[in-house]
Protein backbone atom coordinates (compact mmCIF):
# COMPACT_ATOMS: atom_id res chain seq x y z
CA UNK A 1 0.00 0.00 0.00
CA UNK A 2 2.76 2.34 0.96
CA UNK A 3 4.45 1.45 -2.68
CA UNK A 4 1.46 2.59 -4.49
CA UNK A 5 1.18 5.83 -2.77
CA UNK A 6 4.96 6.60 -3.44
CA UNK A 7 4.29 5.51 -7.07
CA UNK A 8 1.37 7.88 -7.56
CA UNK A 9 3.26 10.75 -6.00
CA UNK A 10 6.11 9.91 -8.02
CA UNK A 11 3.96 9.73 -11.24
CA UNK A 12 2.15 12.98 -10.21
CA UNK A 13 5.87 14.53 -9.64
CA UNK A 14 6.43 13.51 -13.14
CA UNK A 15 3.77 15.00 -14.41
CA UNK A 16 4.21 17.92 -13.21
CA UNK A 17 8.01 18.58 -13.85
CA UNK A 18 7.55 17.31 -17.66
CA UNK A 19 4.26 19.20 -18.37
CA UNK A 20 5.35 22.71 -17.14
CA UNK A 21 7.34 25.23 -19.05
CA UNK A 22 11.47 24.80 -19.19
CA UNK A 23 14.04 24.68 -22.28
CA UNK A 24 12.97 21.24 -23.52
CA UNK A 25 9.32 21.96 -23.45
CA UNK A 26 10.21 25.66 -24.88
CA UNK A 27 12.56 23.90 -27.59
CA UNK A 28 9.58 21.56 -28.75
CA UNK A 29 6.86 24.24 -29.02
CA UNK A 30 9.56 26.27 -31.56
CA UNK A 31 10.12 22.94 -33.09
CA UNK A 32 6.53 22.30 -33.54
CA UNK A 33 5.89 25.85 -35.06
CA UNK A 34 9.03 25.97 -37.03
CA UNK A 35 9.04 22.51 -38.60
CA UNK A 36 6.10 20.58 -37.38
CA UNK A 37 5.35 17.39 -35.34
CA UNK A 38 6.79 14.57 -37.33
CA UNK A 39 10.48 16.64 -38.00
CA UNK A 40 10.09 17.26 -34.49
CA UNK A 41 9.42 13.71 -33.05
CA UNK A 42 13.33 12.89 -33.17
CA UNK A 43 14.40 16.21 -31.00
CA UNK A 44 10.86 14.81 -28.52
CA UNK A 45 12.59 10.75 -28.39
CA UNK A 46 15.93 12.08 -27.71
CA UNK A 47 14.64 14.20 -24.43
CA UNK A 48 12.80 11.41 -23.10
CA UNK A 49 15.61 8.92 -23.86
CA UNK A 50 18.30 11.35 -22.82
CA UNK A 51 16.38 12.24 -19.08
CA UNK A 52 16.18 8.36 -18.68
CA UNK A 53 18.96 7.54 -18.90
CA UNK A 54 20.66 10.61 -16.51
CA UNK A 55 17.84 9.72 -13.97
CA UNK A 56 19.26 6.19 -13.80
CA UNK A 57 23.11 7.50 -14.07
CA UNK A 58 21.60 9.91 -11.14
CA UNK A 59 19.95 6.95 -10.22
CA UNK A 60 23.14 4.72 -9.50
CA UNK A 61 25.10 7.18 -7.57
CA UNK A 62 26.40 10.18 -10.03
CA UNK A 63 24.60 12.56 -8.07
CA UNK A 64 26.46 11.77 -5.06
CA UNK A 65 29.80 13.35 -7.06
CA UNK A 66 28.16 16.71 -7.12
CA UNK A 67 27.82 16.59 -3.32
CA UNK A 68 31.33 15.54 -3.28
CA UNK A 69 32.80 17.75 -5.93
CA UNK A 70 30.31 21.09 -5.74
CA UNK A 71 32.67 23.36 -7.82
CA UNK A 72 31.56 20.89 -10.99
CA UNK A 73 28.25 21.69 -9.80
CA UNK A 74 28.55 25.20 -10.11
CA UNK A 75 30.89 25.02 -13.55
CA UNK A 76 27.90 22.73 -15.15
CA UNK A 77 25.71 25.25 -14.24
CA UNK A 78 27.84 28.20 -16.45
CA UNK A 79 28.25 26.19 -19.36
CA UNK A 80 24.35 25.35 -18.95
CA UNK A 81 23.96 29.00 -19.09
CA UNK A 82 26.22 29.06 -21.49
CA UNK A 83 24.47 26.60 -23.90
CA UNK A 84 21.27 27.35 -23.27
CA UNK A 85 22.14 31.05 -24.39
CA UNK A 86 23.26 29.70 -27.34
CA UNK A 87 19.91 27.58 -28.23
CA UNK A 88 17.93 30.60 -27.72
CA UNK A 89 19.69 32.67 -30.09
CA UNK A 90 19.25 29.67 -32.89
CA UNK A 91 15.88 29.83 -31.94
CA UNK A 92 15.11 33.45 -31.92
CA UNK A 93 17.03 33.80 -35.54
CA UNK A 94 15.59 30.86 -36.92
CA UNK A 95 14.41 31.48 -40.39
CA UNK A 96 10.91 31.64 -41.33
CA UNK A 97 8.98 29.14 -43.85
CA UNK A 98 9.57 30.64 -47.25
CA UNK A 99 6.20 32.33 -48.34
CA UNK A 100 4.99 29.53 -50.50
CA UNK A 101 4.79 27.21 -47.65
CA UNK A 102 7.28 25.47 -48.25
CA UNK A 103 9.35 23.80 -44.89
CA UNK A 104 11.45 26.33 -42.63
CA UNK A 105 15.08 26.82 -43.48
CA UNK A 106 17.07 24.58 -41.25
CA UNK A 107 16.63 21.54 -39.38
CA UNK A 108 15.27 20.88 -35.47
CA UNK A 109 17.51 19.00 -32.78
CA UNK A 110 17.70 16.00 -33.50
CA UNK A 111 17.82 12.44 -31.63
CA UNK A 112 21.50 12.80 -30.13
CA UNK A 113 21.86 16.36 -29.70
CA UNK A 114 18.65 16.38 -27.48
CA UNK A 115 19.56 13.55 -25.57
CA UNK A 116 22.72 15.00 -24.98
CA UNK A 117 20.95 18.61 -23.92
CA UNK A 118 20.11 16.72 -21.16
CA UNK A 119 23.79 16.86 -19.45
CA UNK A 120 23.76 20.34 -19.55
CA UNK A 121 19.46 21.30 -18.86
CA UNK A 122 19.44 23.37 -15.46
CA UNK A 123 15.67 21.94 -14.95
CA UNK A 124 16.62 18.28 -15.81
CA UNK A 125 19.26 18.32 -13.06
CA UNK A 126 16.92 19.73 -10.94
CA UNK A 127 14.19 16.79 -11.70
CA UNK A 128 16.53 14.20 -11.33
CA UNK A 129 18.29 15.00 -8.23
CA UNK A 130 15.12 15.34 -6.56
CA UNK A 131 13.22 12.50 -7.86
CA UNK A 132 16.33 10.14 -6.51
CA UNK A 133 15.94 12.02 -2.78
CA UNK A 134 12.37 12.05 -2.77
CA UNK A 135 11.28 8.53 -4.68
CA UNK A 136 14.39 6.04 -4.32
CA UNK A 137 12.60 3.76 -2.03
CA UNK A 138 11.08 2.94 -5.76
CA UNK A 139 14.43 2.03 -6.98
CA UNK A 140 15.98 3.30 -9.78
CA UNK A 141 14.42 1.31 -12.83
CA UNK A 142 10.68 2.29 -11.75
CA UNK A 143 11.75 5.83 -11.28
CA UNK A 144 13.14 5.76 -14.78
CA UNK A 145 10.07 3.96 -16.19
CA UNK A 146 7.93 5.92 -14.68
CA UNK A 147 9.56 9.21 -16.05
CA UNK A 148 10.21 8.36 -19.50
CA UNK A 149 6.13 6.76 -19.81
CA UNK A 150 4.77 10.15 -18.21
CA UNK A 151 7.75 12.98 -19.99
CA UNK A 152 7.05 11.59 -23.40
CA UNK A 153 3.12 12.77 -24.09
CA UNK A 154 4.06 15.53 -21.52
CA UNK A 155 6.81 17.08 -24.11
CA UNK A 156 5.39 15.69 -26.86
CA UNK A 157 1.98 18.15 -26.16
CA UNK A 158 4.69 21.58 -26.31
CA UNK A 159 5.49 19.64 -29.83
CA UNK A 160 1.86 19.23 -31.15
CA UNK A 161 1.24 23.03 -29.26
CA UNK A 162 3.75 24.37 -31.53
CA UNK A 163 2.64 22.66 -34.93
CA UNK A 164 -1.09 23.94 -34.36
CA UNK A 165 0.27 27.67 -33.66
CA UNK A 166 1.40 27.70 -37.10
CA UNK A 167 -2.02 28.47 -38.10
CA UNK A 168 -1.98 32.00 -36.68
CA UNK A 169 1.79 32.41 -37.33
CA UNK A 170 1.97 32.02 -41.40
CA UNK A 171 3.53 35.25 -41.30
CA UNK A 172 7.37 35.67 -41.49
CA UNK A 173 7.24 38.46 -39.15
CA UNK A 174 4.97 37.11 -36.83
CA UNK A 175 6.57 33.42 -36.65
CA UNK A 176 9.73 35.90 -36.07
CA UNK A 177 7.98 37.35 -32.96
CA UNK A 178 7.62 34.13 -32.01
CA UNK A 179 10.67 33.16 -32.24
CA UNK A 180 12.14 36.03 -29.92
CA UNK A 181 9.53 35.25 -27.76
CA UNK A 182 10.12 31.53 -27.13
CA UNK A 183 13.62 32.38 -27.05
CA UNK A 184 13.50 35.01 -24.19
CA UNK A 185 11.11 32.61 -22.27
CA UNK A 186 13.93 29.58 -22.50
CA UNK A 187 16.87 31.62 -20.91
CA UNK A 188 13.94 33.51 -18.29
CA UNK A 189 12.72 29.69 -17.25
CA UNK A 190 16.37 28.37 -16.25
CA UNK A 191 17.55 31.78 -14.24
CA UNK A 192 15.21 30.36 -10.89
CA UNK A 193 17.23 27.25 -11.34
CA UNK A 194 20.41 28.69 -11.85
CA UNK A 195 20.33 30.24 -8.55
CA UNK A 196 20.00 27.14 -6.39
Amino acid sequence: METSATLIALTGFAFVTSITPGPNNLMLLASGTNFGWRRSLPHLLGISFGFGVMLALVGLGLGQVFTRYPGLHDGLKWASLAYLLYLAWKVATAAPPKADGAQAAGKPMGFGAAALFQVVNPKAWAMALTAVTAYSELGTAAMTAVFVLVNLPCCGSWALLGEQMRRWLHRPRALQAFNWGAAALMVVSVLPLLKS
